[in-house]
């Protein structure tokens, strides 16, 4: 492949232009989920003939993959894609205007080529990379899956408003447009490009299709089959199945199923990356084993039993409530979308040149079980009389594939022994034959040798080991902030169970839990260098069981004192403090090329656990998730009853889990060793206070709003549901944060931040205006709004530090050599960002403590907003003055390409 000359820029231009444009496609491809069930209600369908319908999509953009990735092959995806969005496009549009049965087929037919995108994107985006990223690169464009949720989220919506010919109108503009965006911004592959260079001519048709009679390749379409066929297939089911058995309206139903989507679609590129690392082989084994538990699960039908006991009958009945069911998807959605990741990551390995074909082949037989699948459902649905009769029939379909991927394996495995390794293939499923020392690097807990500038070290060694402490620590950081804000779902819940509290009593418990975890932070800045980040990331990981169970025991009775309320809130600062130790650790992992984007992935990600539980706590409270073990409901003001317990428990598995796999997953670094002493001199740097204040200004104001805002709505628009909609603002601050952080680094952190801050106020006076309109939803848009400007910044003025530092050691310190100027500042970098995030997280205090104070004061929160628009004023000015203006300490840097990269 002719990816040498490929620059980084475009690689990753194209990737996410790709993965943009299959979102898009997706989006279009799984539009019947929604308006499917509207029309099976005004045309009368049967579920056969609702399964044909909501088929008939997927057959289309099944059966021209195999076409669509050759077509790709020879003419480039800068032609095929545009052509086959702009198709499948008319066709949606056209669908609109159907009038009948058949007619909706034929027009269904036409809609399904958008499926086929995805062929073209695979074959597409598999040229830009390397054989050794191509399992993360195809995983990343892979979560254009969430098309399906965009779908479920929004279609719900705009049918309800304006009925379902609107929705396929709507989806149908967009990806015209989509269309014509990939055509004027999109390159030719390196293959492409080096073939006209060259004038050689494309493979023929017959040399493309060669590959297909391997059995290998029909072996892969099977896992296909399941990891995506039914995906497709469950994610089109969801909403009728949920509507029907929990009775819910169709927009719930959407947001429900859309769980499943998000799961099966977004971890889709961390399957990728797992594939790169571990191997396919390994991945597959966990999806169709822990799916094979899930779907067992999801089978049980609904059942009352009667036993003829000594002393009478014994009756009781098993079946699975909403919650649970939700969980149990979600779970199954997960290991689905690592097992996508992980059939594409095989393709590339085994058929490098055939990437299309193949590629296209097993994408058509994953698309073929989204549309053989949603039929055979209805079917069996109909014959049985048993709703949980689809999942019977996935949980054989996996059985199988699991039975046969292991005897294949098992095959390769005795073919192997006695053979040379050097003389195998370099499949996945032989990576541990031709590379043992995959699983001795990083074998002993403590790195004595840690040189991740040195490029051969940290190709050959450093990253692997890097990455796994990553990919630890965001989880274990994601339950932190999980528990940390917990708080604030459980104090805006207490009065319907009786819990009689004024509102600055509730707004105090709010905030307090930012109090203490901005006060923890202080001193967990410093703990990774005097501990090992393994040892403290395990210990300060399961002290989040103290509030985790301190709360499930607390809330089921109201009599408990304030007083043990007020303790349970500064307890739940202990995931506020992991924030400082986590970054702090994996800062010393990285090289500072790669120091930012690892940074803001872990915090990024981790920062996550807000949204997680904001949306999770609504949902777990509702029902005796952990049965006769939780412990009794409580009676519901409003009606119905509560287990509010389940917000502190739900978590406790997960921290365990989380807590052991630091212990013996995760690395100490010796060389990061520091005393308090030596750590102490950042409180002589000035800087170190300057971005003390900025930092406030974005993850104070990320964590803070995030504490307050749950309350704030809900006493400012009291006839709103507002806790099924808040979750939205930190989700989106978490996944800015992690993606944009090469905005920074492509145009300097400190010009990002000055932004920002000017963006801050903007948001700010939006936030004003609509309050004083009391419109809910342009409130809850200007605050989703400055929570993404606030992800942006988190990242910026991280990537700030590093670059200060190194610039003002080597004038503060000149007597040191350059390793040891080197050292110096990354050390005072690392205690900068941990003392950085202790003083920000404040916000999650004065925040929520400054709404309650402004409404008490006065009635209104408006106070508190205008000294917030003070503050970001008072950030943007330092910002500019400090740092960006000429003459500031970041100017040079960060309009100097070769003093930039002399620094970065």
């Amino acid at each position: 492949m002719a990816t040498a000359s490929v620059s980084p820029q475009q690689q990753q231009g194209a990737l996410w232009l790709s993965t943009l444009a299959f979102t898009a496609c997706f989006a279009v491809w799984t539009i019947f989920a929604i308006i499917g069930v509207e029309i099976k209600a005004e045309l009368g369908l049967s579920d056969t003939q609702f399964g044909l319908l909501v088929g008939t999509p997927i057959l289309t953009g099944s059966l021209v993959r195999v076409f669509l990735g050759i077509w790709t092959d020879q003419y480039g995806g800068k032609l095929v894609f545009p052509l086959t969005m702009l198709a499948s496009a008319v066709s949606t549009w056209l669908l609109s205007m159907a009038d009948s049965y058949g007619m909706m087929l034929l027009a269904a037919l036409g809609l399904g080529l958008a499926g086929g995108g995805f062929a073209v994107g695979v074959a597409y985006v598999s040229k830009w990379f390397p054989q050794e990223r191509q399992g993360t690169a195809l995983g990343f464009f892979g979560m254009g899956n969430v098309g399906a949720a965009v779908t479920k989220f929004i279609a719900p919506f705009v049918m309800v408003a304006m009925g379902w010919t609107a929705v396929a109108q709507i989806w149908a503009v967009g990806l015209g447009i989509m269309a014509v965006l990939f055509f004027l911004f999109a390159k030719d592959d390196p293959d492409l490009a080096a073939r006209r260079t060259s004038g050689a001519k494309p493979k023929s048709l017959a040399e493309q299709l060669e590959p297909l009679k391997h059995q290998q390749v029909w072996r892969f379409s099977l896992y296909y089959f399941f990891v995506f066929g039914a995906f497709v297939a469950l994610a089109l089911w969801l909403p009728k199945y949920l509507s029907e058995v929990y009775h819910v309206d169709i927009k719930v139903a959407g947001m429900l199923a859309a769980t499943f989507s998000l799961s099966a679609s977004l971890f889709r590129a961390y399957g990728g990356m797992l594939s790169d690392k571990y191997g396919a082989r390994k991945i597959m084994y966990a999806t169709f084993g822990v799916s094979m538990i899930c779907l067992f699960m999801l089978s049980y039908p609904s059942t009352d039993y009667v036993i003829h006991g000594v002393k009478g009958d014994i009756a009781f009945s098993t079946s699975m409530g909403l919650i649970p069911f939700v969980i149990t998807i979600f779970v199954l959605g997960f290991f689905m979308s690592l097992g996508k990741a992980a059939v594409y990551k095989h393709i590339p390995v085994y058929y490098p040149d055939h990437v299309g074909s193949v590629g296209g082949m097993v994408g058509m037989v994953g698309g073929l079980g989204g549309f053989v699948l949603p039929i055979v459902f209805g079917v069996v649905s109909d014959l049985t009389n048993i709703w949980t009769s689809c999942f019977m029939v996935l949980f054989a379909l996996v059985a199988v594939a699991l039975v046969w991927m292991h005897m294949a394996i098992r095959q390769m495995e005795q073919k192997a022994s006695g053979i040379d390794a050097r003389s195998l293939p370099q499949f996945p499923e032989m990576a541990e034959l031709h590379d043992p020392s995959r699983h001795e690097a990083g074998g002993t807990r403590v790195l004595d040798e840690w040189k991740p500038e040195d490029r051969d070290f940290w190709e050959k060694t450093g990253e692997r080991i890097a990455r796994r402490n990553l990919y630890i620590s965001i989880p274990a950081l994601l339950l932190a902030f999980s528990v940390w804000m917990v708080w604030s779902m459980v104090v805006a819940k207490l009065p319907l169970i009786g819990f009689e509290y004024t509102t600055d009593q509730l707004f105090w418990l709010a905030a307090l839990p930012g109090l203490s975890g901005a006060t923890f932070r202080i001193f967990y800045s410093f703990m990774v260098p005097i501990f090992g980040g393994r040892l403290w990331t395990t210990l300060s990981t399961a002290s989040l069981l103290i509030p985790a169970f301190g709360i499930g025991y607390a809330v089921q009775n109201p009599d408990t004192p304030y007083i043990i309320f007020l303790v349970l809130a500064l307890l739940c600062g202990f995931g506020g403090g992991n924030f400082a130790s986590s970054m702090s650790n994996i800062s010393f992992f990285f090289p500072k090329a790669q120091k930012g984007n690892a940074m803001a992935l872990n915090a990024g990600l981790g920062n996550l656990g807000v949204s997680v539980m904001q949306f999770i706590i609504p949902l777990v409270i509702t029902a005796s998730v952990f049965g006769a073990m939780g412990g009794d409901p409580l009676p519901n003001k409003e009606g119905g009853e509560l287990w509010l317990q389940n917000a502190g428990f739900i978590w406790v598995p997960f921290i365990i889990a989380s807590s052991l796999l630091a212990w013996f997953g995760m690395n100490d670094i010796a060389d990061a060793k520091a005393s308090f002493a030596e750590q102490a001199v950042i409180f002589q740097r000035k800087h170190n206070w300057l971005m003390c204040w900025l930092y406030t200004g974005t993850f104070g104001s990320f964590i803070g709003f995030s504490a307050g805002l749950p309350l704030l709505a809900k006493h400012q628009f009291p006839d709103v549901d507002v806790l099924k909609f808040v979750f939205l603002g930190p989700l989106v601050g978490a996944i800015s944060r992690a993606a944009t952080g090469w905005l920074s680094d492509k145009w300097g952190g400190g010009r990002v931040t000055f932004w920002v801050f000017v963006f801050m106020m903007i948001g700010t006076l939006g936030v004003m205006y609509f309050l004083q309109a009391g419109n809910w939803w342009g409130f809850l848009g200007a605050f989703i709004f400055m929570f993404f400007v606030t992800g942006v910044g988190n990242a910026s003025t991280f990537q700030m530090i590093p670059n200060i530092m190194r610039s003002e050691i080597s004038r503060l310190m000149p007597e040191l050599s350059r390793p040891e100027q080197v050292r110096q500042a990354e050390k005072e970098s690392a205690a900068i960002v941990g003392f950085t995030s202790a003083i920000a997280a404040y916000g999650a205090f004065f925040i929520p403590k400054s709404f309650g104070s402004a409404i008490a004061a006065t009635g209104s929160p408006m106070g508190a907003l205008i000294g917030f628009l003070i503050f970001y004023a008072s950030c943007a000015a330092l910002t500019w003055f400090v740092y960006t203006r000429p003459g500031g300490l970041l100017h040079s840097i960060e309009r100097a390409p070769s003093a930039k990269l002399a620094t970065v």
